[in-house]
């Protein structure tokens, strides 16, 4: 997309390793289902990032203190405005990311596109994360019981394409 400008991708330079391994990194593009995280990267990358003055910096999220922010920090933060929208204290942050894994699949894009959005190195690692909802179950039965018992003449015809 044009409009993305270099904001399309997110390269992740230091992604989690498996065990005893070096970081991996992976790209992470946009999907238009969550084009509005374009806006929120242009916000932070052209106008709160430099006045930190973090031109040189090569993470893309730095503190004040120019250096990364912390996985802790963004738990904590996550936290209190969690507490803050009265949502359920068992919701943390990782839930955003079985969440993201879930809309993937529930707006039909590949397994293995999604698998390798979101760093996977097994197919089976990201079905552990993947919780269909029922409106998705729902429509997928639907969509199949049409496909099966369509009327007589409607089957045949999608039978010889």
């Amino acid at each position: 997309m044009r409009d993305w400008g270099t904001y399309g991708s997110v390269h992740v330079r230091y992604g989690k390793a498996i065990r005893g391994g070096i970081p991996r990194r992976r790209t992470v593009l946009t999907v238009p289902e969550f084009d509005w995280v374009v806006a929120g990267l242009r916000q932070w990358v052209e106008q709160a990032r430099p006045l930190l003055d973090a031109a040189d910096h090569p993470a893309l999220w730095v503190t004040e203190r120019l250096t990364r922010v912390s996985v802790d920090h963004l738990n904590k933060r996550f936290a209190v405005l969690r507490e803050g929208a009265k949502l359920d204290p068992a919701l943390t942050r990782h839930c955003l990311r079985d969440s993201y894994v879930t809309h993937l699949i529930e707006f039909g894009y590949p397994e293995r596109f999604v698998q390798e959005q979101v760093g996977h190195a097994f197919a089976a690692t990201t079905a552990i994360y993947t919780s269909v909802s029922n409106d998705f179950k729902q429509k997928t039965l639907k969509t199949a019981l049409k496909r099966v018992y369509a009327p007589g003449d409607q089957r045949q015809n999608e039978g010889e394409r």
